[in-house]
């Protein structure tokens, strides 16, 4: 049976930051892993931030998050229960507004997308936790309840961290709460190294290299985890999958959670509507005013229909060779595929998954299509938003032609969500009622559920892995992680990724070893 998937948000301000401190500590202190997920005032030149040279790619994100800031910032605490069944996670979401204390540069065409899509700065003016970036301002970093403090606990529980295409976002972390960026990338790579001892985990690497997923977008890898882990459960429970459980918020709690609800995915029968720019990248430069589909639902389901197509078109072919017949010159095994997608699991050895995303574009493609199909979601501008009509789902990036007009604005999504006997997924005990409804159709908390979606890819992709027997998988703390994709950050348009190591010829930052001794008391 099919039924919706329900989240609880958690909705954290500055009136009742203090409040929810201990809860939020705790959650951190005893997680598996925790899933990070920000929104961003604006990002900046977006050539700059796709340049060749990544030094040249870090100085541009260095300038964005020196002169930008976090707007909203999603903790998802993923806290795995040996007493239960296999992989089966309690799952606390906190979204926390926040308000940068100092001057900062945001971007016009960044207001008017996050309006759109529900973001209220009267409440982020009024009621924003503040903060100020760089060194030590505002207070010690150890001491007191504000969002530095916090974020010293994330460092010092010494949990693998995990992001979604996220190098910009450990920039903005590293600079808004931590300490000025380093100059040089290796600098910054080698603090991070030191600052995440568990190890850092990029979903949209993992998606893109290990899970060879047709796209690798947030709101289409989500999806399609929870979709195959769906049809685990309801084959009996024998594949592998992952559960997830919430706690139940009652009493005056139950005013700051934020019910994210979303629906079961619809039938692709008789749907070929589809938009092929946002089926490839999650953008579409037409963005709410495209007449083709932007329903992820669809999407999947569609490349999931194609991909069988041509597997059966393939063993035709090898039957058609073995009776010694010809195949018929100009033929493909990516015929039926969409003009602009090419599945990672059916391309040449020699072809590296950056080529995926250079191909031709579909209906929405305008002059420059191939540059912008590249840049859409690479540089960190989100997803679809969960509506009512699947196209209304408005796209990734701001469409316009100005190159610095970018902005990371994740959103949110929906998703099929099956249960069966011995294998139930598990909710709040709490039913979202008319209020809590209301609260979700605002859609205002999209960094916390990004920030859930990113933790569910890496909780599934981890169970998937292990259970299929790759060898990829690793014990650290007693438990098992993506070994393959540890310390891999992904970088757009580059065939390798980017490898959060000290490397023997750099050094770690001054201000990060004067960090280091104030965490963790010199004990690195």
């Amino acid at each position: 049976m099919a039924s919706s998937l329900v989240v609880p948000v958690i909705d954290v301000q500055n009136d009742n930051f203090k409040e929810l401190w201990p809860a939020m500590v705790v959650a951190i202190k005893t997680s598996s892993f925790v899933a990070v997920d920000t929104e961003l005032s604006g990002l900046g030149n977006r050539k700059s931030l796709l340049a060749e040279s990544i030094e040249d790619r870090y100085k541009a994100i260095c300038h964005a998050a020196r002169s930008r800031s976090i707007l909203s910032l999603g903790i998802a605490c993923y806290k795995k229960l040996d007493s239960k069944a296999a992989d089966t996670y309690l799952v606390q979401v906190y979204n926390l507004t926040l308000l940068c204390s100092e001057e900062y540069i945001i971007e016009p065409q960044s207001v008017q997308f996050l309006v759109q899509h529900g973001f209220d700065f009267n409440k982020q003016y009024a009621h924003g936790i503040p903060y100020c970036k760089g060194n030590n301002k505002g207070g010690s970093d150890d001491r007191g309840v504000h969002i530095r403090a916090l974020f010293t606990e994330l460092l010092r529980a010494r949990k693998p961290l995990v992001l979604h295409n996220g190098l910009i976002d450990m920039a903005f972390l590293y600079q808004s709460f931590y300490a000025h960026l380093p100059e040089r990338l290796a600098t910054f790579t080698a603090d991070l190294s030191e600052m995440f001892p568990a190890g850092i985990y990029d979903t949209k690497y993992v998606t893109e290299f290990e899970l060879r997923l047709p796209a690798s977008y947030l709101e289409y890898a989500y999806k399609k985890c929870k979709l195959d882990n769906s049809r685990s459960l309801t084959s009996g429970g024998t594949g592998p999958h992952v559960h997830v459980e919430f706690c139940p918020y009652a009493g005056h709690m139950s005013a700051y959670v934020d019910y994210r609800e979303c629906p079961a995915a619809a039938s692709a029968e008789g749907q070929t509507d589809i938009c092929q720019r946002f089926s490839a990248f999650g953008w579409c430069p037409n963005g709410a005013q495209c007449p083709l589909s932007h329903d992820t639902d669809l999407i999947i389901l569609q490349d999931e229909k194609g991909k069988e197509d041509k597997r059966k078109k393939r063993k035709r072919q090898r039957e058609k060779k073995k009776g010694g017949g010809a195949v018929a010159e100009g033929s493909s095994t990516f015929d039926s595929a969409p003009e602009n997608k090419v599945r990672h699991m059916e391309v040449d050895q020699e072809e590296t998954p950056d080529d995926h995303q250079k191909t031709t574009a579909g209906p929405c493609t305008e002059s420059d299509g191939n540059v912008q199909q590249e840049e859409a979601e690479n540089v960190k501008t989100g997803n679809g938003v969960c509506e009512d009509k699947p196209d209304a789902r408005n796209s990734a990036t701001i469409a316009t032609t100005d190159e610095d007009s970018n902005m990371k604005t994740n959103a949110d999504d929906s998703v099929e969500n099956r249960t069966a006997d011995g294998g139930r997924e598990k909710f709040s005990d709490r039913s979202p009622g008319t209020e809590a409804q209301k609260k979700t159709e605002a859609g205002t908390h999209r960094a916390g559920f990004d920030a859930f979606m990113t933790g569910y890819i890496f909780a599934h992709s981890c169970t998937l892995i292990k259970k299929e027997g790759a060898g990829a998988v690793e014990e650290k703390d007693g438990q098992s992680w993506l070994s393959t994709c540890l310390n891999k950050v992904y970088l757009s348009g580059k065939a390798a990724p980017l490898n959060v190591v000290k490397s023997t010829f750099s050094k770690s930052s001054k201000a990060h070893t004067q960090k280091m001794e104030m965490v963790w008391g010199g004990r690195m």
